[in-house]
């Protein structure tokens, strides 16, 4: 189960605060300045991010806990003639990601409302992104073999999140190792097609299910 996307979206920009605290949603725009601090790109590597996923321009993506949108945004330039679904628990996100697509006039994104444990995903995909969300959800092995059934044949899971020798992300208790991630998806039937190792704070994972 996620627990709040707000606390994964400060944990995506290396904010100190703790794993356990709340906050709100009042100021979406507010939070955007925050998540989106061009800062975060020296570690995010976003466009190596993109170009190692080498997406075909009518590619299907999408992004479980899309936040304001720092990669359901790019992927969404990166796919001009396929689809790209922002997923989020929280309403104001989904709201957020909707008018700034609207506003940026991208006519391929668009963001959606999922539950806590499920993603929702309104058709199959190419390709499911999971950034700095993984160690939120609960019961992994059952989530993701429900997941399952949002890729199209031949489609991948992409996991990024902060290694545990990382200082940035949630306190150190609350981090999955690499190993672990790879132990619970196998279990859940996929197999790991790749692992780019060029992120500095996390672990890049790809996978693909039989």
């Amino acid at each position: 189960m996620m627990r709040s996307l707000l606390v994964v979206s400060l944990l995506l920009v290396g904010c100190p605060t703790p794993h356990h605290a709340q906050h709100g949603f009042d100021d979406a725009d507010a939070w955007a300045a925050r998540f989106e601090d061009p800062n975060r790109d020296a570690w995010q590597k976003p466009e190596e991010v993109l170009s190692t996923l080498a997406l075909t321009p009518d590619a299907t993506v999408a992004d479980i806990g899309s936040a304001t949108g720092y990669f359901p945004v790019r992927f969404a330039k990166a796919v001009p003639r396929g689809h790209v679904y922002g997923m989020d628990i929280e309403s104001s996100m989904v709201e957020f990601l909707n008018k700034r697509a609207d506003r940026e006039a991208l006519t391929n994104l668009s963001s959606h409302l999922a539950e806590f444990a499920d993603a929702k995903i309104p058709a199959p995909v190419d390709l499911i992104v999971m950034v700095n969300t993984y160690h939120h959800i609960e019961q992994r092995p059952a989530y993701f073999t429900r997941l399952a059934g949002s890729l199209k044949p031949g489609g991948r899971l992409a996991i990024i999140d902060f290694t545990t020798a990382s200082k940035m992300g949630p306190v150190a208790e609350a981090k999955v190792s690499q190993a672990q991630v790879e132990a619970e998806l196998k279990e859940a039937g996929y197999t790991l097609a790749s692992s780019p190792s060029f992120l500095p704070e996390q672990f890049f994972l790809v996978f693909t299910r039989p």
